[in-house]
């Protein structure tokens, strides 16, 4: 084999190389090419998403609002029940009072 058929051989052999490379490359972006239909199904997942998002902040906001509404009325029922208690004890209080003077003006 002289020169000018090993140049003729390499520049062949690069030129098939060069060719199996791009068309594996075509090959590679045809097959992970984003479709229509994908971006169709992105768009919506995307909706469904910030629709759940909405949802679960709306649903945050109940929570602490009726939290708050809650943590409201026990606070009241506890200053009731307080309330109550002081006036059962004045009441306990004054019957007691009340037996003693009748103990010590009927005996």
């Amino acid at each position: 084999m002289d020169r000018g058929e090993f140049v003729l051989v390499a520049a062949l052999m690069l030129l098939a190389a060069f060719g199996l490379g791009w068309l594996g490359c075509w090959v590679f972006h045809r097959l992970t090419r984003v479709t229509h239909a994908d971006m169709a199904e992105l768009d919506r997942m995307a909706a469904a998403l910030h629709l759940a998002e909405e949802t679960r902040d709306e649903a945050i906001i109940y929570a602490q609002q009726r939290e708050a509404e809650l943590t409201g009325k026990l606070a009241e029922t506890e200053a009731e029940l307080r309330a109550a208690m002081e006036g059962l004890r004045a009441a306990r209080w004054e019957a007691d009072d009340l037996r003693d003077r009748l103990e010590r003006a009927g005996g």
